[in-house]
Formats: C-alpha cells, structure tokens, sequence
C-alpha cells in the first residue's frame, strides 16, 4: 500500500481542528493538562498537514525527479535566450553607432 499525501492533507487538517475545538471543552472544564495534551496534538497534526502541503507542491508527490529534470531543462533553455538576447543588444549597439556616424564618414572613395 503506497502512502498517500493527497488522501492524509485533509484528514491531517481535521484532527489538527478536531483537536483544537477540544482544547477549548477541556479548558472549559478546568482541565490545564487534558488542555495541553490535546493543544500538543493539534500542533503535531498542523505541522503534519503542513509537510504534507509542501510535499504536494513541491513535486515529491507527483514524482519529483521527473519535475526537477524539467526544471533543469528549463534552466538551460532560459541562460541560451539570455546569451542570444545578449548578442542581438551588442548587435543593435553596433547598428546605432554605424547610423550615428555622420555620412561623410560612412562613404568609400570611388577611387579605392
């Protein structure tokens, strides 16, 4: 039986609240370490839902190699459109500077 993060979020998040909703009925009753014992619980269930949560965003769930080996990917691609926008704006900088140059500048002598 394979675990489950997308089945446990919730059931993580309704102990978490089940147990916080307790706490107020045995702090009702004048019960400091019934209170606390059922505070502790609730935060250990908030803090279960919330690695779950990020298991579940982060990719492991939905098999993070495969996410992370296309985040890579993505990464390569991104530096040679970074190189390629690189060497198309020194381009364009030598293009403005040649029309920049006044045209007397710019003729050859019919003579060379």
């Amino acid at each position: 039986m394979t675990f489950k993060p997308k089945i446990w979020l919730p059931i993580s998040i309704a102990f978490s609240l089940l147990n916080l909703v307790a706490v107020g009925f045995a702090a009702r009753t004048a019960e400091p370490l019934h209170a606390t014992t059922h505070a502790a619980v609730a935060l250990a269930f908030g803090l279960w839902a919330v690695h779950l949560r990020s298991k579940l965003v982060g990719g492991v769930a939905r098999g993070g190699g495969e996410l992370e080996s296309r985040v890579e990917a993505l990464e390569g691609e991104m530096g040679n459109l970074v190189q390629q926008l690189t060497e198309t704006q020194e381009r364009l900088d030598f293009a403005e500077r040649v029309l920049a140059q006044s045209p007397e500048t710019r003729r050859v002598e019919p003579g060379r």
